[in-house]
């Protein structure tokens, strides 16, 4: 029999969601298998038989409350998100227990923040949106990079991805953005989000060695547009991509990702570059590691672990880096980041 604390995964089946729970036991922690196809959920605890299942759909309620019946936590990694975080948190918020997802969804993590930031501070719940490689990651790189600094002027990340083969979930869920936004782009400038229909740019990105100056598409927004300002005094926030990775994204024809290793990763490997800027300094912090799905994993549990065991610093709905202490957090996710720099200072 299986001890520790008890966390519900809703889409446990899923790509991501399958890391998360592999991550979780690994942990100690007791994965709850939860989600909206009753058949893929059992086909995946047919390889964990010790686990529970627990079918549940957003549009029914009562499911939701038996599947967060008696667990310590919720990580939900089914998306759209748009669909299911609002029905997944007020769910925790019922059972009284805290909520992490994955989510990189920009107006579904939009909604989290502007819909539930009252009630969860009034009944002291901690939610936590986009505790993921997007959103979750950049704004803890951001936060240390920031160090004592209590405003910047700017924020870019720069993603510099080898490759991306896209999830189902990861199509379906910029469909829906897409969708949501009319077709727009979207950039967090002047101190607010802005839409606009004007077309990408190309920036070359000097990113640190081994990568060096690379490609990228400038203001290919992400999550962090919104995390990075629900806690940081930073008007302009950007993010950028690195071409190769954007085209395949874009591409219909390219692949979801494939297993290379013992643990299912891909071959896929990624350095997160994060500069603030103040006056005439660069403060930058560095990330690399390997597999964006595969890393959100150790992101949202290490999130989970934390909020139960009393190691934050806010309640309510918080970003990554407002709710933990951004460096502490970030040298815990070894041996699955390498940290090369650590708000390292310069002069522009």
């Amino acid at each position: 029999m299986q001890s520790g604390p008890t966390v519900t995964v809703f889409g446990a089946y899923g790509h991501t969601g399958r890391f998360v729970v592999a991550e979780l036991r690994r942990r100690g922690f007791v994965p709850l298998l939860s989600g909206r196809d009753a058949d893929k959920l059992r086909a995946f605890a047919a390889s964990a038989p010790a686990l529970e299942v627990r079918p549940a759909t957003v549009d029914d309620p009562a499911s939701l409350d038996h599947a967060l019946s008696g667990a310590d936590a919720v990580i939900n990694c089914a998306g759209p998100f748009a669909m299911t975080a609002a029905p997944v948190i007020e769910a925790a918020l019922r059972a009284g227990i805290p909520y992490v997802d994955v989510a990189a969804e920009i107006e579904a993590n939009v909604d989290t923040f502007t819909h539930f930031a009252d009630r969860a501070r009034a009944v002291g719940a901690v939610i936590v949106p986009a505790m993921a490689f997007y959103g979750g990651l950049g704004d803890l790189l951001v936060t240390a990079a920031m160090g004592d600094w209590t405003t910047a002027d700017a924020a870019d990340i720069a993603y510099g991805l080898s490759s991306w083969h896209p999830t189902p979930g990861t199509r379906t869920a910029g469909t829906v953005s897409r969708e949501r936004r009319g077709g727009r782009h979207v950039r967090y400038t002047n101190g607010r989000l802005e839409y606009h229909d004007d077309e990408p740019t190309l920036l070359k990105w000097p990113f640190p060695h081994p990568m060096g100056t690379r490609e990228v598409i400038g203001d290919f927004s992400m999550a962090d547009i919104v995390t990075v300002p629900s806690h940081l005094s930073v008007p302009e926030v950007r993010t950028h991509m690195a071409t190769e990775a954007a085209r395949d994204l874009a591409a219909p024809e390219t692949p979801a990702p494939t297993a290379a290793d013992e643990n299912g990763r891909s071959d896929q490997t990624f350095l997160v570059d994060a500069v603030v800027r103040s006056g005439g300094l660069e403060r930058r912090a560095v990330a690399s590691g390997r597999d964006i799905y595969a890393v959100t994993a150790p992101l949202a549990v290490e999130a989970i672990h934390r909020i139960l065991t009393g190691q934050t610093r806010t309640a309510g709905v918080t970003s990554a880096g407002a709710a933990f202490d951004a460096p502490d957090f970030l040298r815990s996710l070894s041996p699955h980041i390498s940290l090369e720099w650590l708000a390292r200072e310069t002069r522009d």
